[in-house]
């Protein structure tokens, strides 16, 4: 009870966040879900997107439950600048896989090309010509005209000059 006399304001506004993460992350998944079916986007892209997101919402929600509950500014700034520099260093050693999810994040919302699509990648070393199989986090996979299966990261997809060949005629139904 002595709790509840003292905490009552970080209590409530605890309760308010808490709710105000709940529908944040509904609202943002039929967001992407209606952007996904609207561009006909596969569902486990979809389905990786929405976690993307929702990790998102959450450190949010923890640095808004950090202000809220009134831990010292000095002690966050000490935490923050640790973890960053932690963070930091090994993505120097990492940085590819930054570079392929957020590559593919954008792949998600503005693509110019979809599964299915003949494309030709302007590589002065290593042109390719192939058809997209698939389209995942890190990769995308394409199949050339002999049949080989080509996995091409999203990183590079975004850097190098890309014709858009042939497109599927016949559309593909959309589950979600």
């Amino acid at each position: 009870m002595i709790f509840l006399n003292n905490f009552t304001r970080e209590a409530i506004s605890t309760g308010i966040l808490l709710v105000l993460v709940v529908l944040s992350r509904i609202i943002f998944s039929k967001l992407i879900r209606s952007f996904a079916k609207r561009s006909q986007t596969i569902e486990q892209r979809t389905r990786l997107v929405i976690k993307y997101i929702h990790l998102f919402v959450n450190i949010m929600a923890a640095f808004g439950l950090i202000i809220i509950w009134g831990v010292n500014t000095k002690d966050i700034i000490i935490a923050i600048s640790s973890f960053t520099t932690v963070v930091g260093v090994a993505m120097i050693a990492q940085w590819s896989i930054l570079s392929n999810i957020t590559s593919g994040i954008i792949l998600f919302f503005y693509f110019p090309f979809k599964i299915g699509d003949v494309i030709h990648i302007h590589d002065k070393d290593f042109p390719i010509e192939a058809e997209i199989e698939d389209i995942r986090a890190f990769y995308v996979y394409l199949r050339d005209k002999d049949g080989r299966i080509i996995v091409y990261p999203n990183n590079l997809l975004l850097q190098k000059g890309i014709s858009i060949l042939k497109t599927p005629v016949a559309e593909k139904e959309f589950f979600d």
